[in-house]
């Protein structure tokens, strides 16, 4: 990339700044909503419900108030309106990377080796009807949920990138997927960015406020008999065929639990050779109005990511923020021995991500950031996830790993665990994320010395397949 022509194409006077943006164009004028995630300040009156401060029983214990947590919730407790279902979380409901991602919704899951055709076409049903249903809860319950369904663009860099997605587009249209191939032409039709050859577009994909979503749904749980208690992290976890879950004030003996903890399952002493936590760095410009938007060179879509090996994504919401993340190394960090709190200093990860942005889209150097925040992912190494259950009595469910694509994955995750109660999980097998097993990850030290070497001399994350 050349700086220099970058800087000359985005360099616009104040007057001419103000004219387009209608804000000051020095940064620090605006003040920035540190580490709270755009989603999250959309439900501004959300109060975090009470700890749990007794001993109880339960049929099942959910850890976890992310999507997977709460999809379990919602769908079991339909299922089962006769069982008592209990939901433990830590902090408060979408806390986690579930309020504090990129927002896309997105179809597929990483980590798939040699699929055949049957898996191709079995993922892309399972994603594109775990998009419908996430849409269906929002239309079904009338939540007050932010979203946007006007696909999707996976943007190519090479010339040769851009030939292999035009054929795989072809390969997934006989499939009868119906993703399109689009070139440079039409591309700017949706979005006019730099630097790019070409784009698989999928209409069926979108945008979504995870934290609305999530929030929105806790008096739907509590309608339907399951029992919330916020602020309630649990400190230990005792196998048997009843389980027993310590927490600072209380106890919960269920007949079966979740683990909807995902980034923080390593802390309760599970899959830590799996996964570890992988803190994504993630901005957002103050709203932009649709001429705004357009003067950017943003027309339509919901979203792009592209296919470089630290990916960078944007989304726009239907109010006209645009959320940035990925690009480089600086937007990523692991912390020693799985630590999951983040300071809150990301200061060269946002420069870079406004880098990474404005090699896309020259004129958002222009455009203020109004929030910046992180989230906690669970990475596997070859970046698949995992949706089971396991443990000597069959009676420690789970789902996590979803690297990246967890609006969808962890939501369907509920469903697939609900079916894996049930005895009821045909459709689900045969799927890559269906009791899929992890490549092992070394253990502290080598995890973390292994981790800082390899990006900081390749510049990629470290990775099998």
């Amino acid at each position: 990339m050349n700086l220099l022509t970058l800087a000359e194409k985005s360099m616009l006077t104040a007057a001419q700044a103000a004219a387009i943006w209608g804000y000051p164009t020095r940064l620090e004028k605006m003040a920035i909503d540190e580490n709270r995630s755009l989603w999250a300040t959309y439900t501004p009156d959300y109060q975090a419900g009470p700890p749990l401060r007794q001993s109880i029983t339960a049929d099942l214990a959910i850890i976890g108030g992310g999507f997977t947590g709460v999809s379990t919730a919602y769908h079991f407790s339909r299922r089962y309106p006769e069982k008592k279902v209990v939901l433990l979380e830590a902090k408060s409901l979408a806390n986690g990377a579930s309020g504090r991602n990129g927002g896309m919704m997105l179809n597929w899951v990483y980590g798939v080796e040699h699929p055949t055709p049957e898996t191709i076409k079995g993922i892309y049903e399972a994603t594109s009807g775990a998009i419908a249903m996430i849409l269906d809860i929002i239309r079904e319950h009338q939540l007050a949920v932010s979203y946007r369904q006007d696909g999707c663009l996976e943007v190519k860099t090479t010339p040769e990138s851009a030939e292999a997605a035009h054929a795989e587009t072809e390969m997934l249209n006989q499939l009868g997927i119906p993703v399109q191939y689009l070139d440079t032409a039409a591309l700017r039709g949706k979005i006019e960015l730099d630097n790019v050859y070409g784009a698989m577009f999928d209409p069926s994909e979108g945008q979504l406020n995870g934290a609305q979503f999530i929030r929105a749904l806790r008096p739907v749980l509590v309608e339907q008999g399951v029992e919330i208690y916020e602020q309630t992290p649990v400190l230990k976890v005792k196998e048997g065929a009843e389980v027993v879950l310590t927490t600072p004030q209380g106890e919960v003996k269920a007949k079966a639990i979740v683990l909807a903890t995902n980034g923080y399952t390593g802390k309760l002493g599970y899959f830590r050779k799996a996964i570890f936590p992988l803190h994504s760095h993630v901005f957002a410009t103050a709203p932009l109005s649709a001429e705004q938007q357009a003067a950017l060179g943003w027309h339509s879509a919901a979203a792009y990511a592209d296919d470089v090996n630290r990916i960078s994504y944007s989304s726009r919401t239907p109010e006209g923020h645009i959320v940035f993340g990925g690009g480089s190394n600086a937007s990523y960090d692991y912390r020693f021995n799985n630590g999951t709190a983040y300071p809150n200093r990301i200061d060269r990860a946002v420069q870079a991500m406004q880098q990474t942005m404005a090699g896309y889209l020259p004129k958002s150097q222009q455009v203020p950031i109004a929030h910046r925040w992180t989230g906690t992912l669970a990475i596997s190494f070859r970046r698949n996830c995992s949706v089971g259950v396991m443990g000597e009595n069959r009676n420690v469910y789970y789902g996590l790993g979803y690297s990246g694509h967890g609006v969808v994955m962890a939501n369907l995750a509920g469903k697939v665990i609900t079916d894996i109660y049930s005895g009821d999980d045909e459709q689900w097998r045969g799927l890559p994320f269906y009791q899929a097993s992890f490549a092992p990850i070394p253990l502290e030290p080598f995890r973390w010395m292994g981790y800082q070497l390899f990006t900081r001399l390749t510049g990629r994350s470290p990775r099998l397949g």
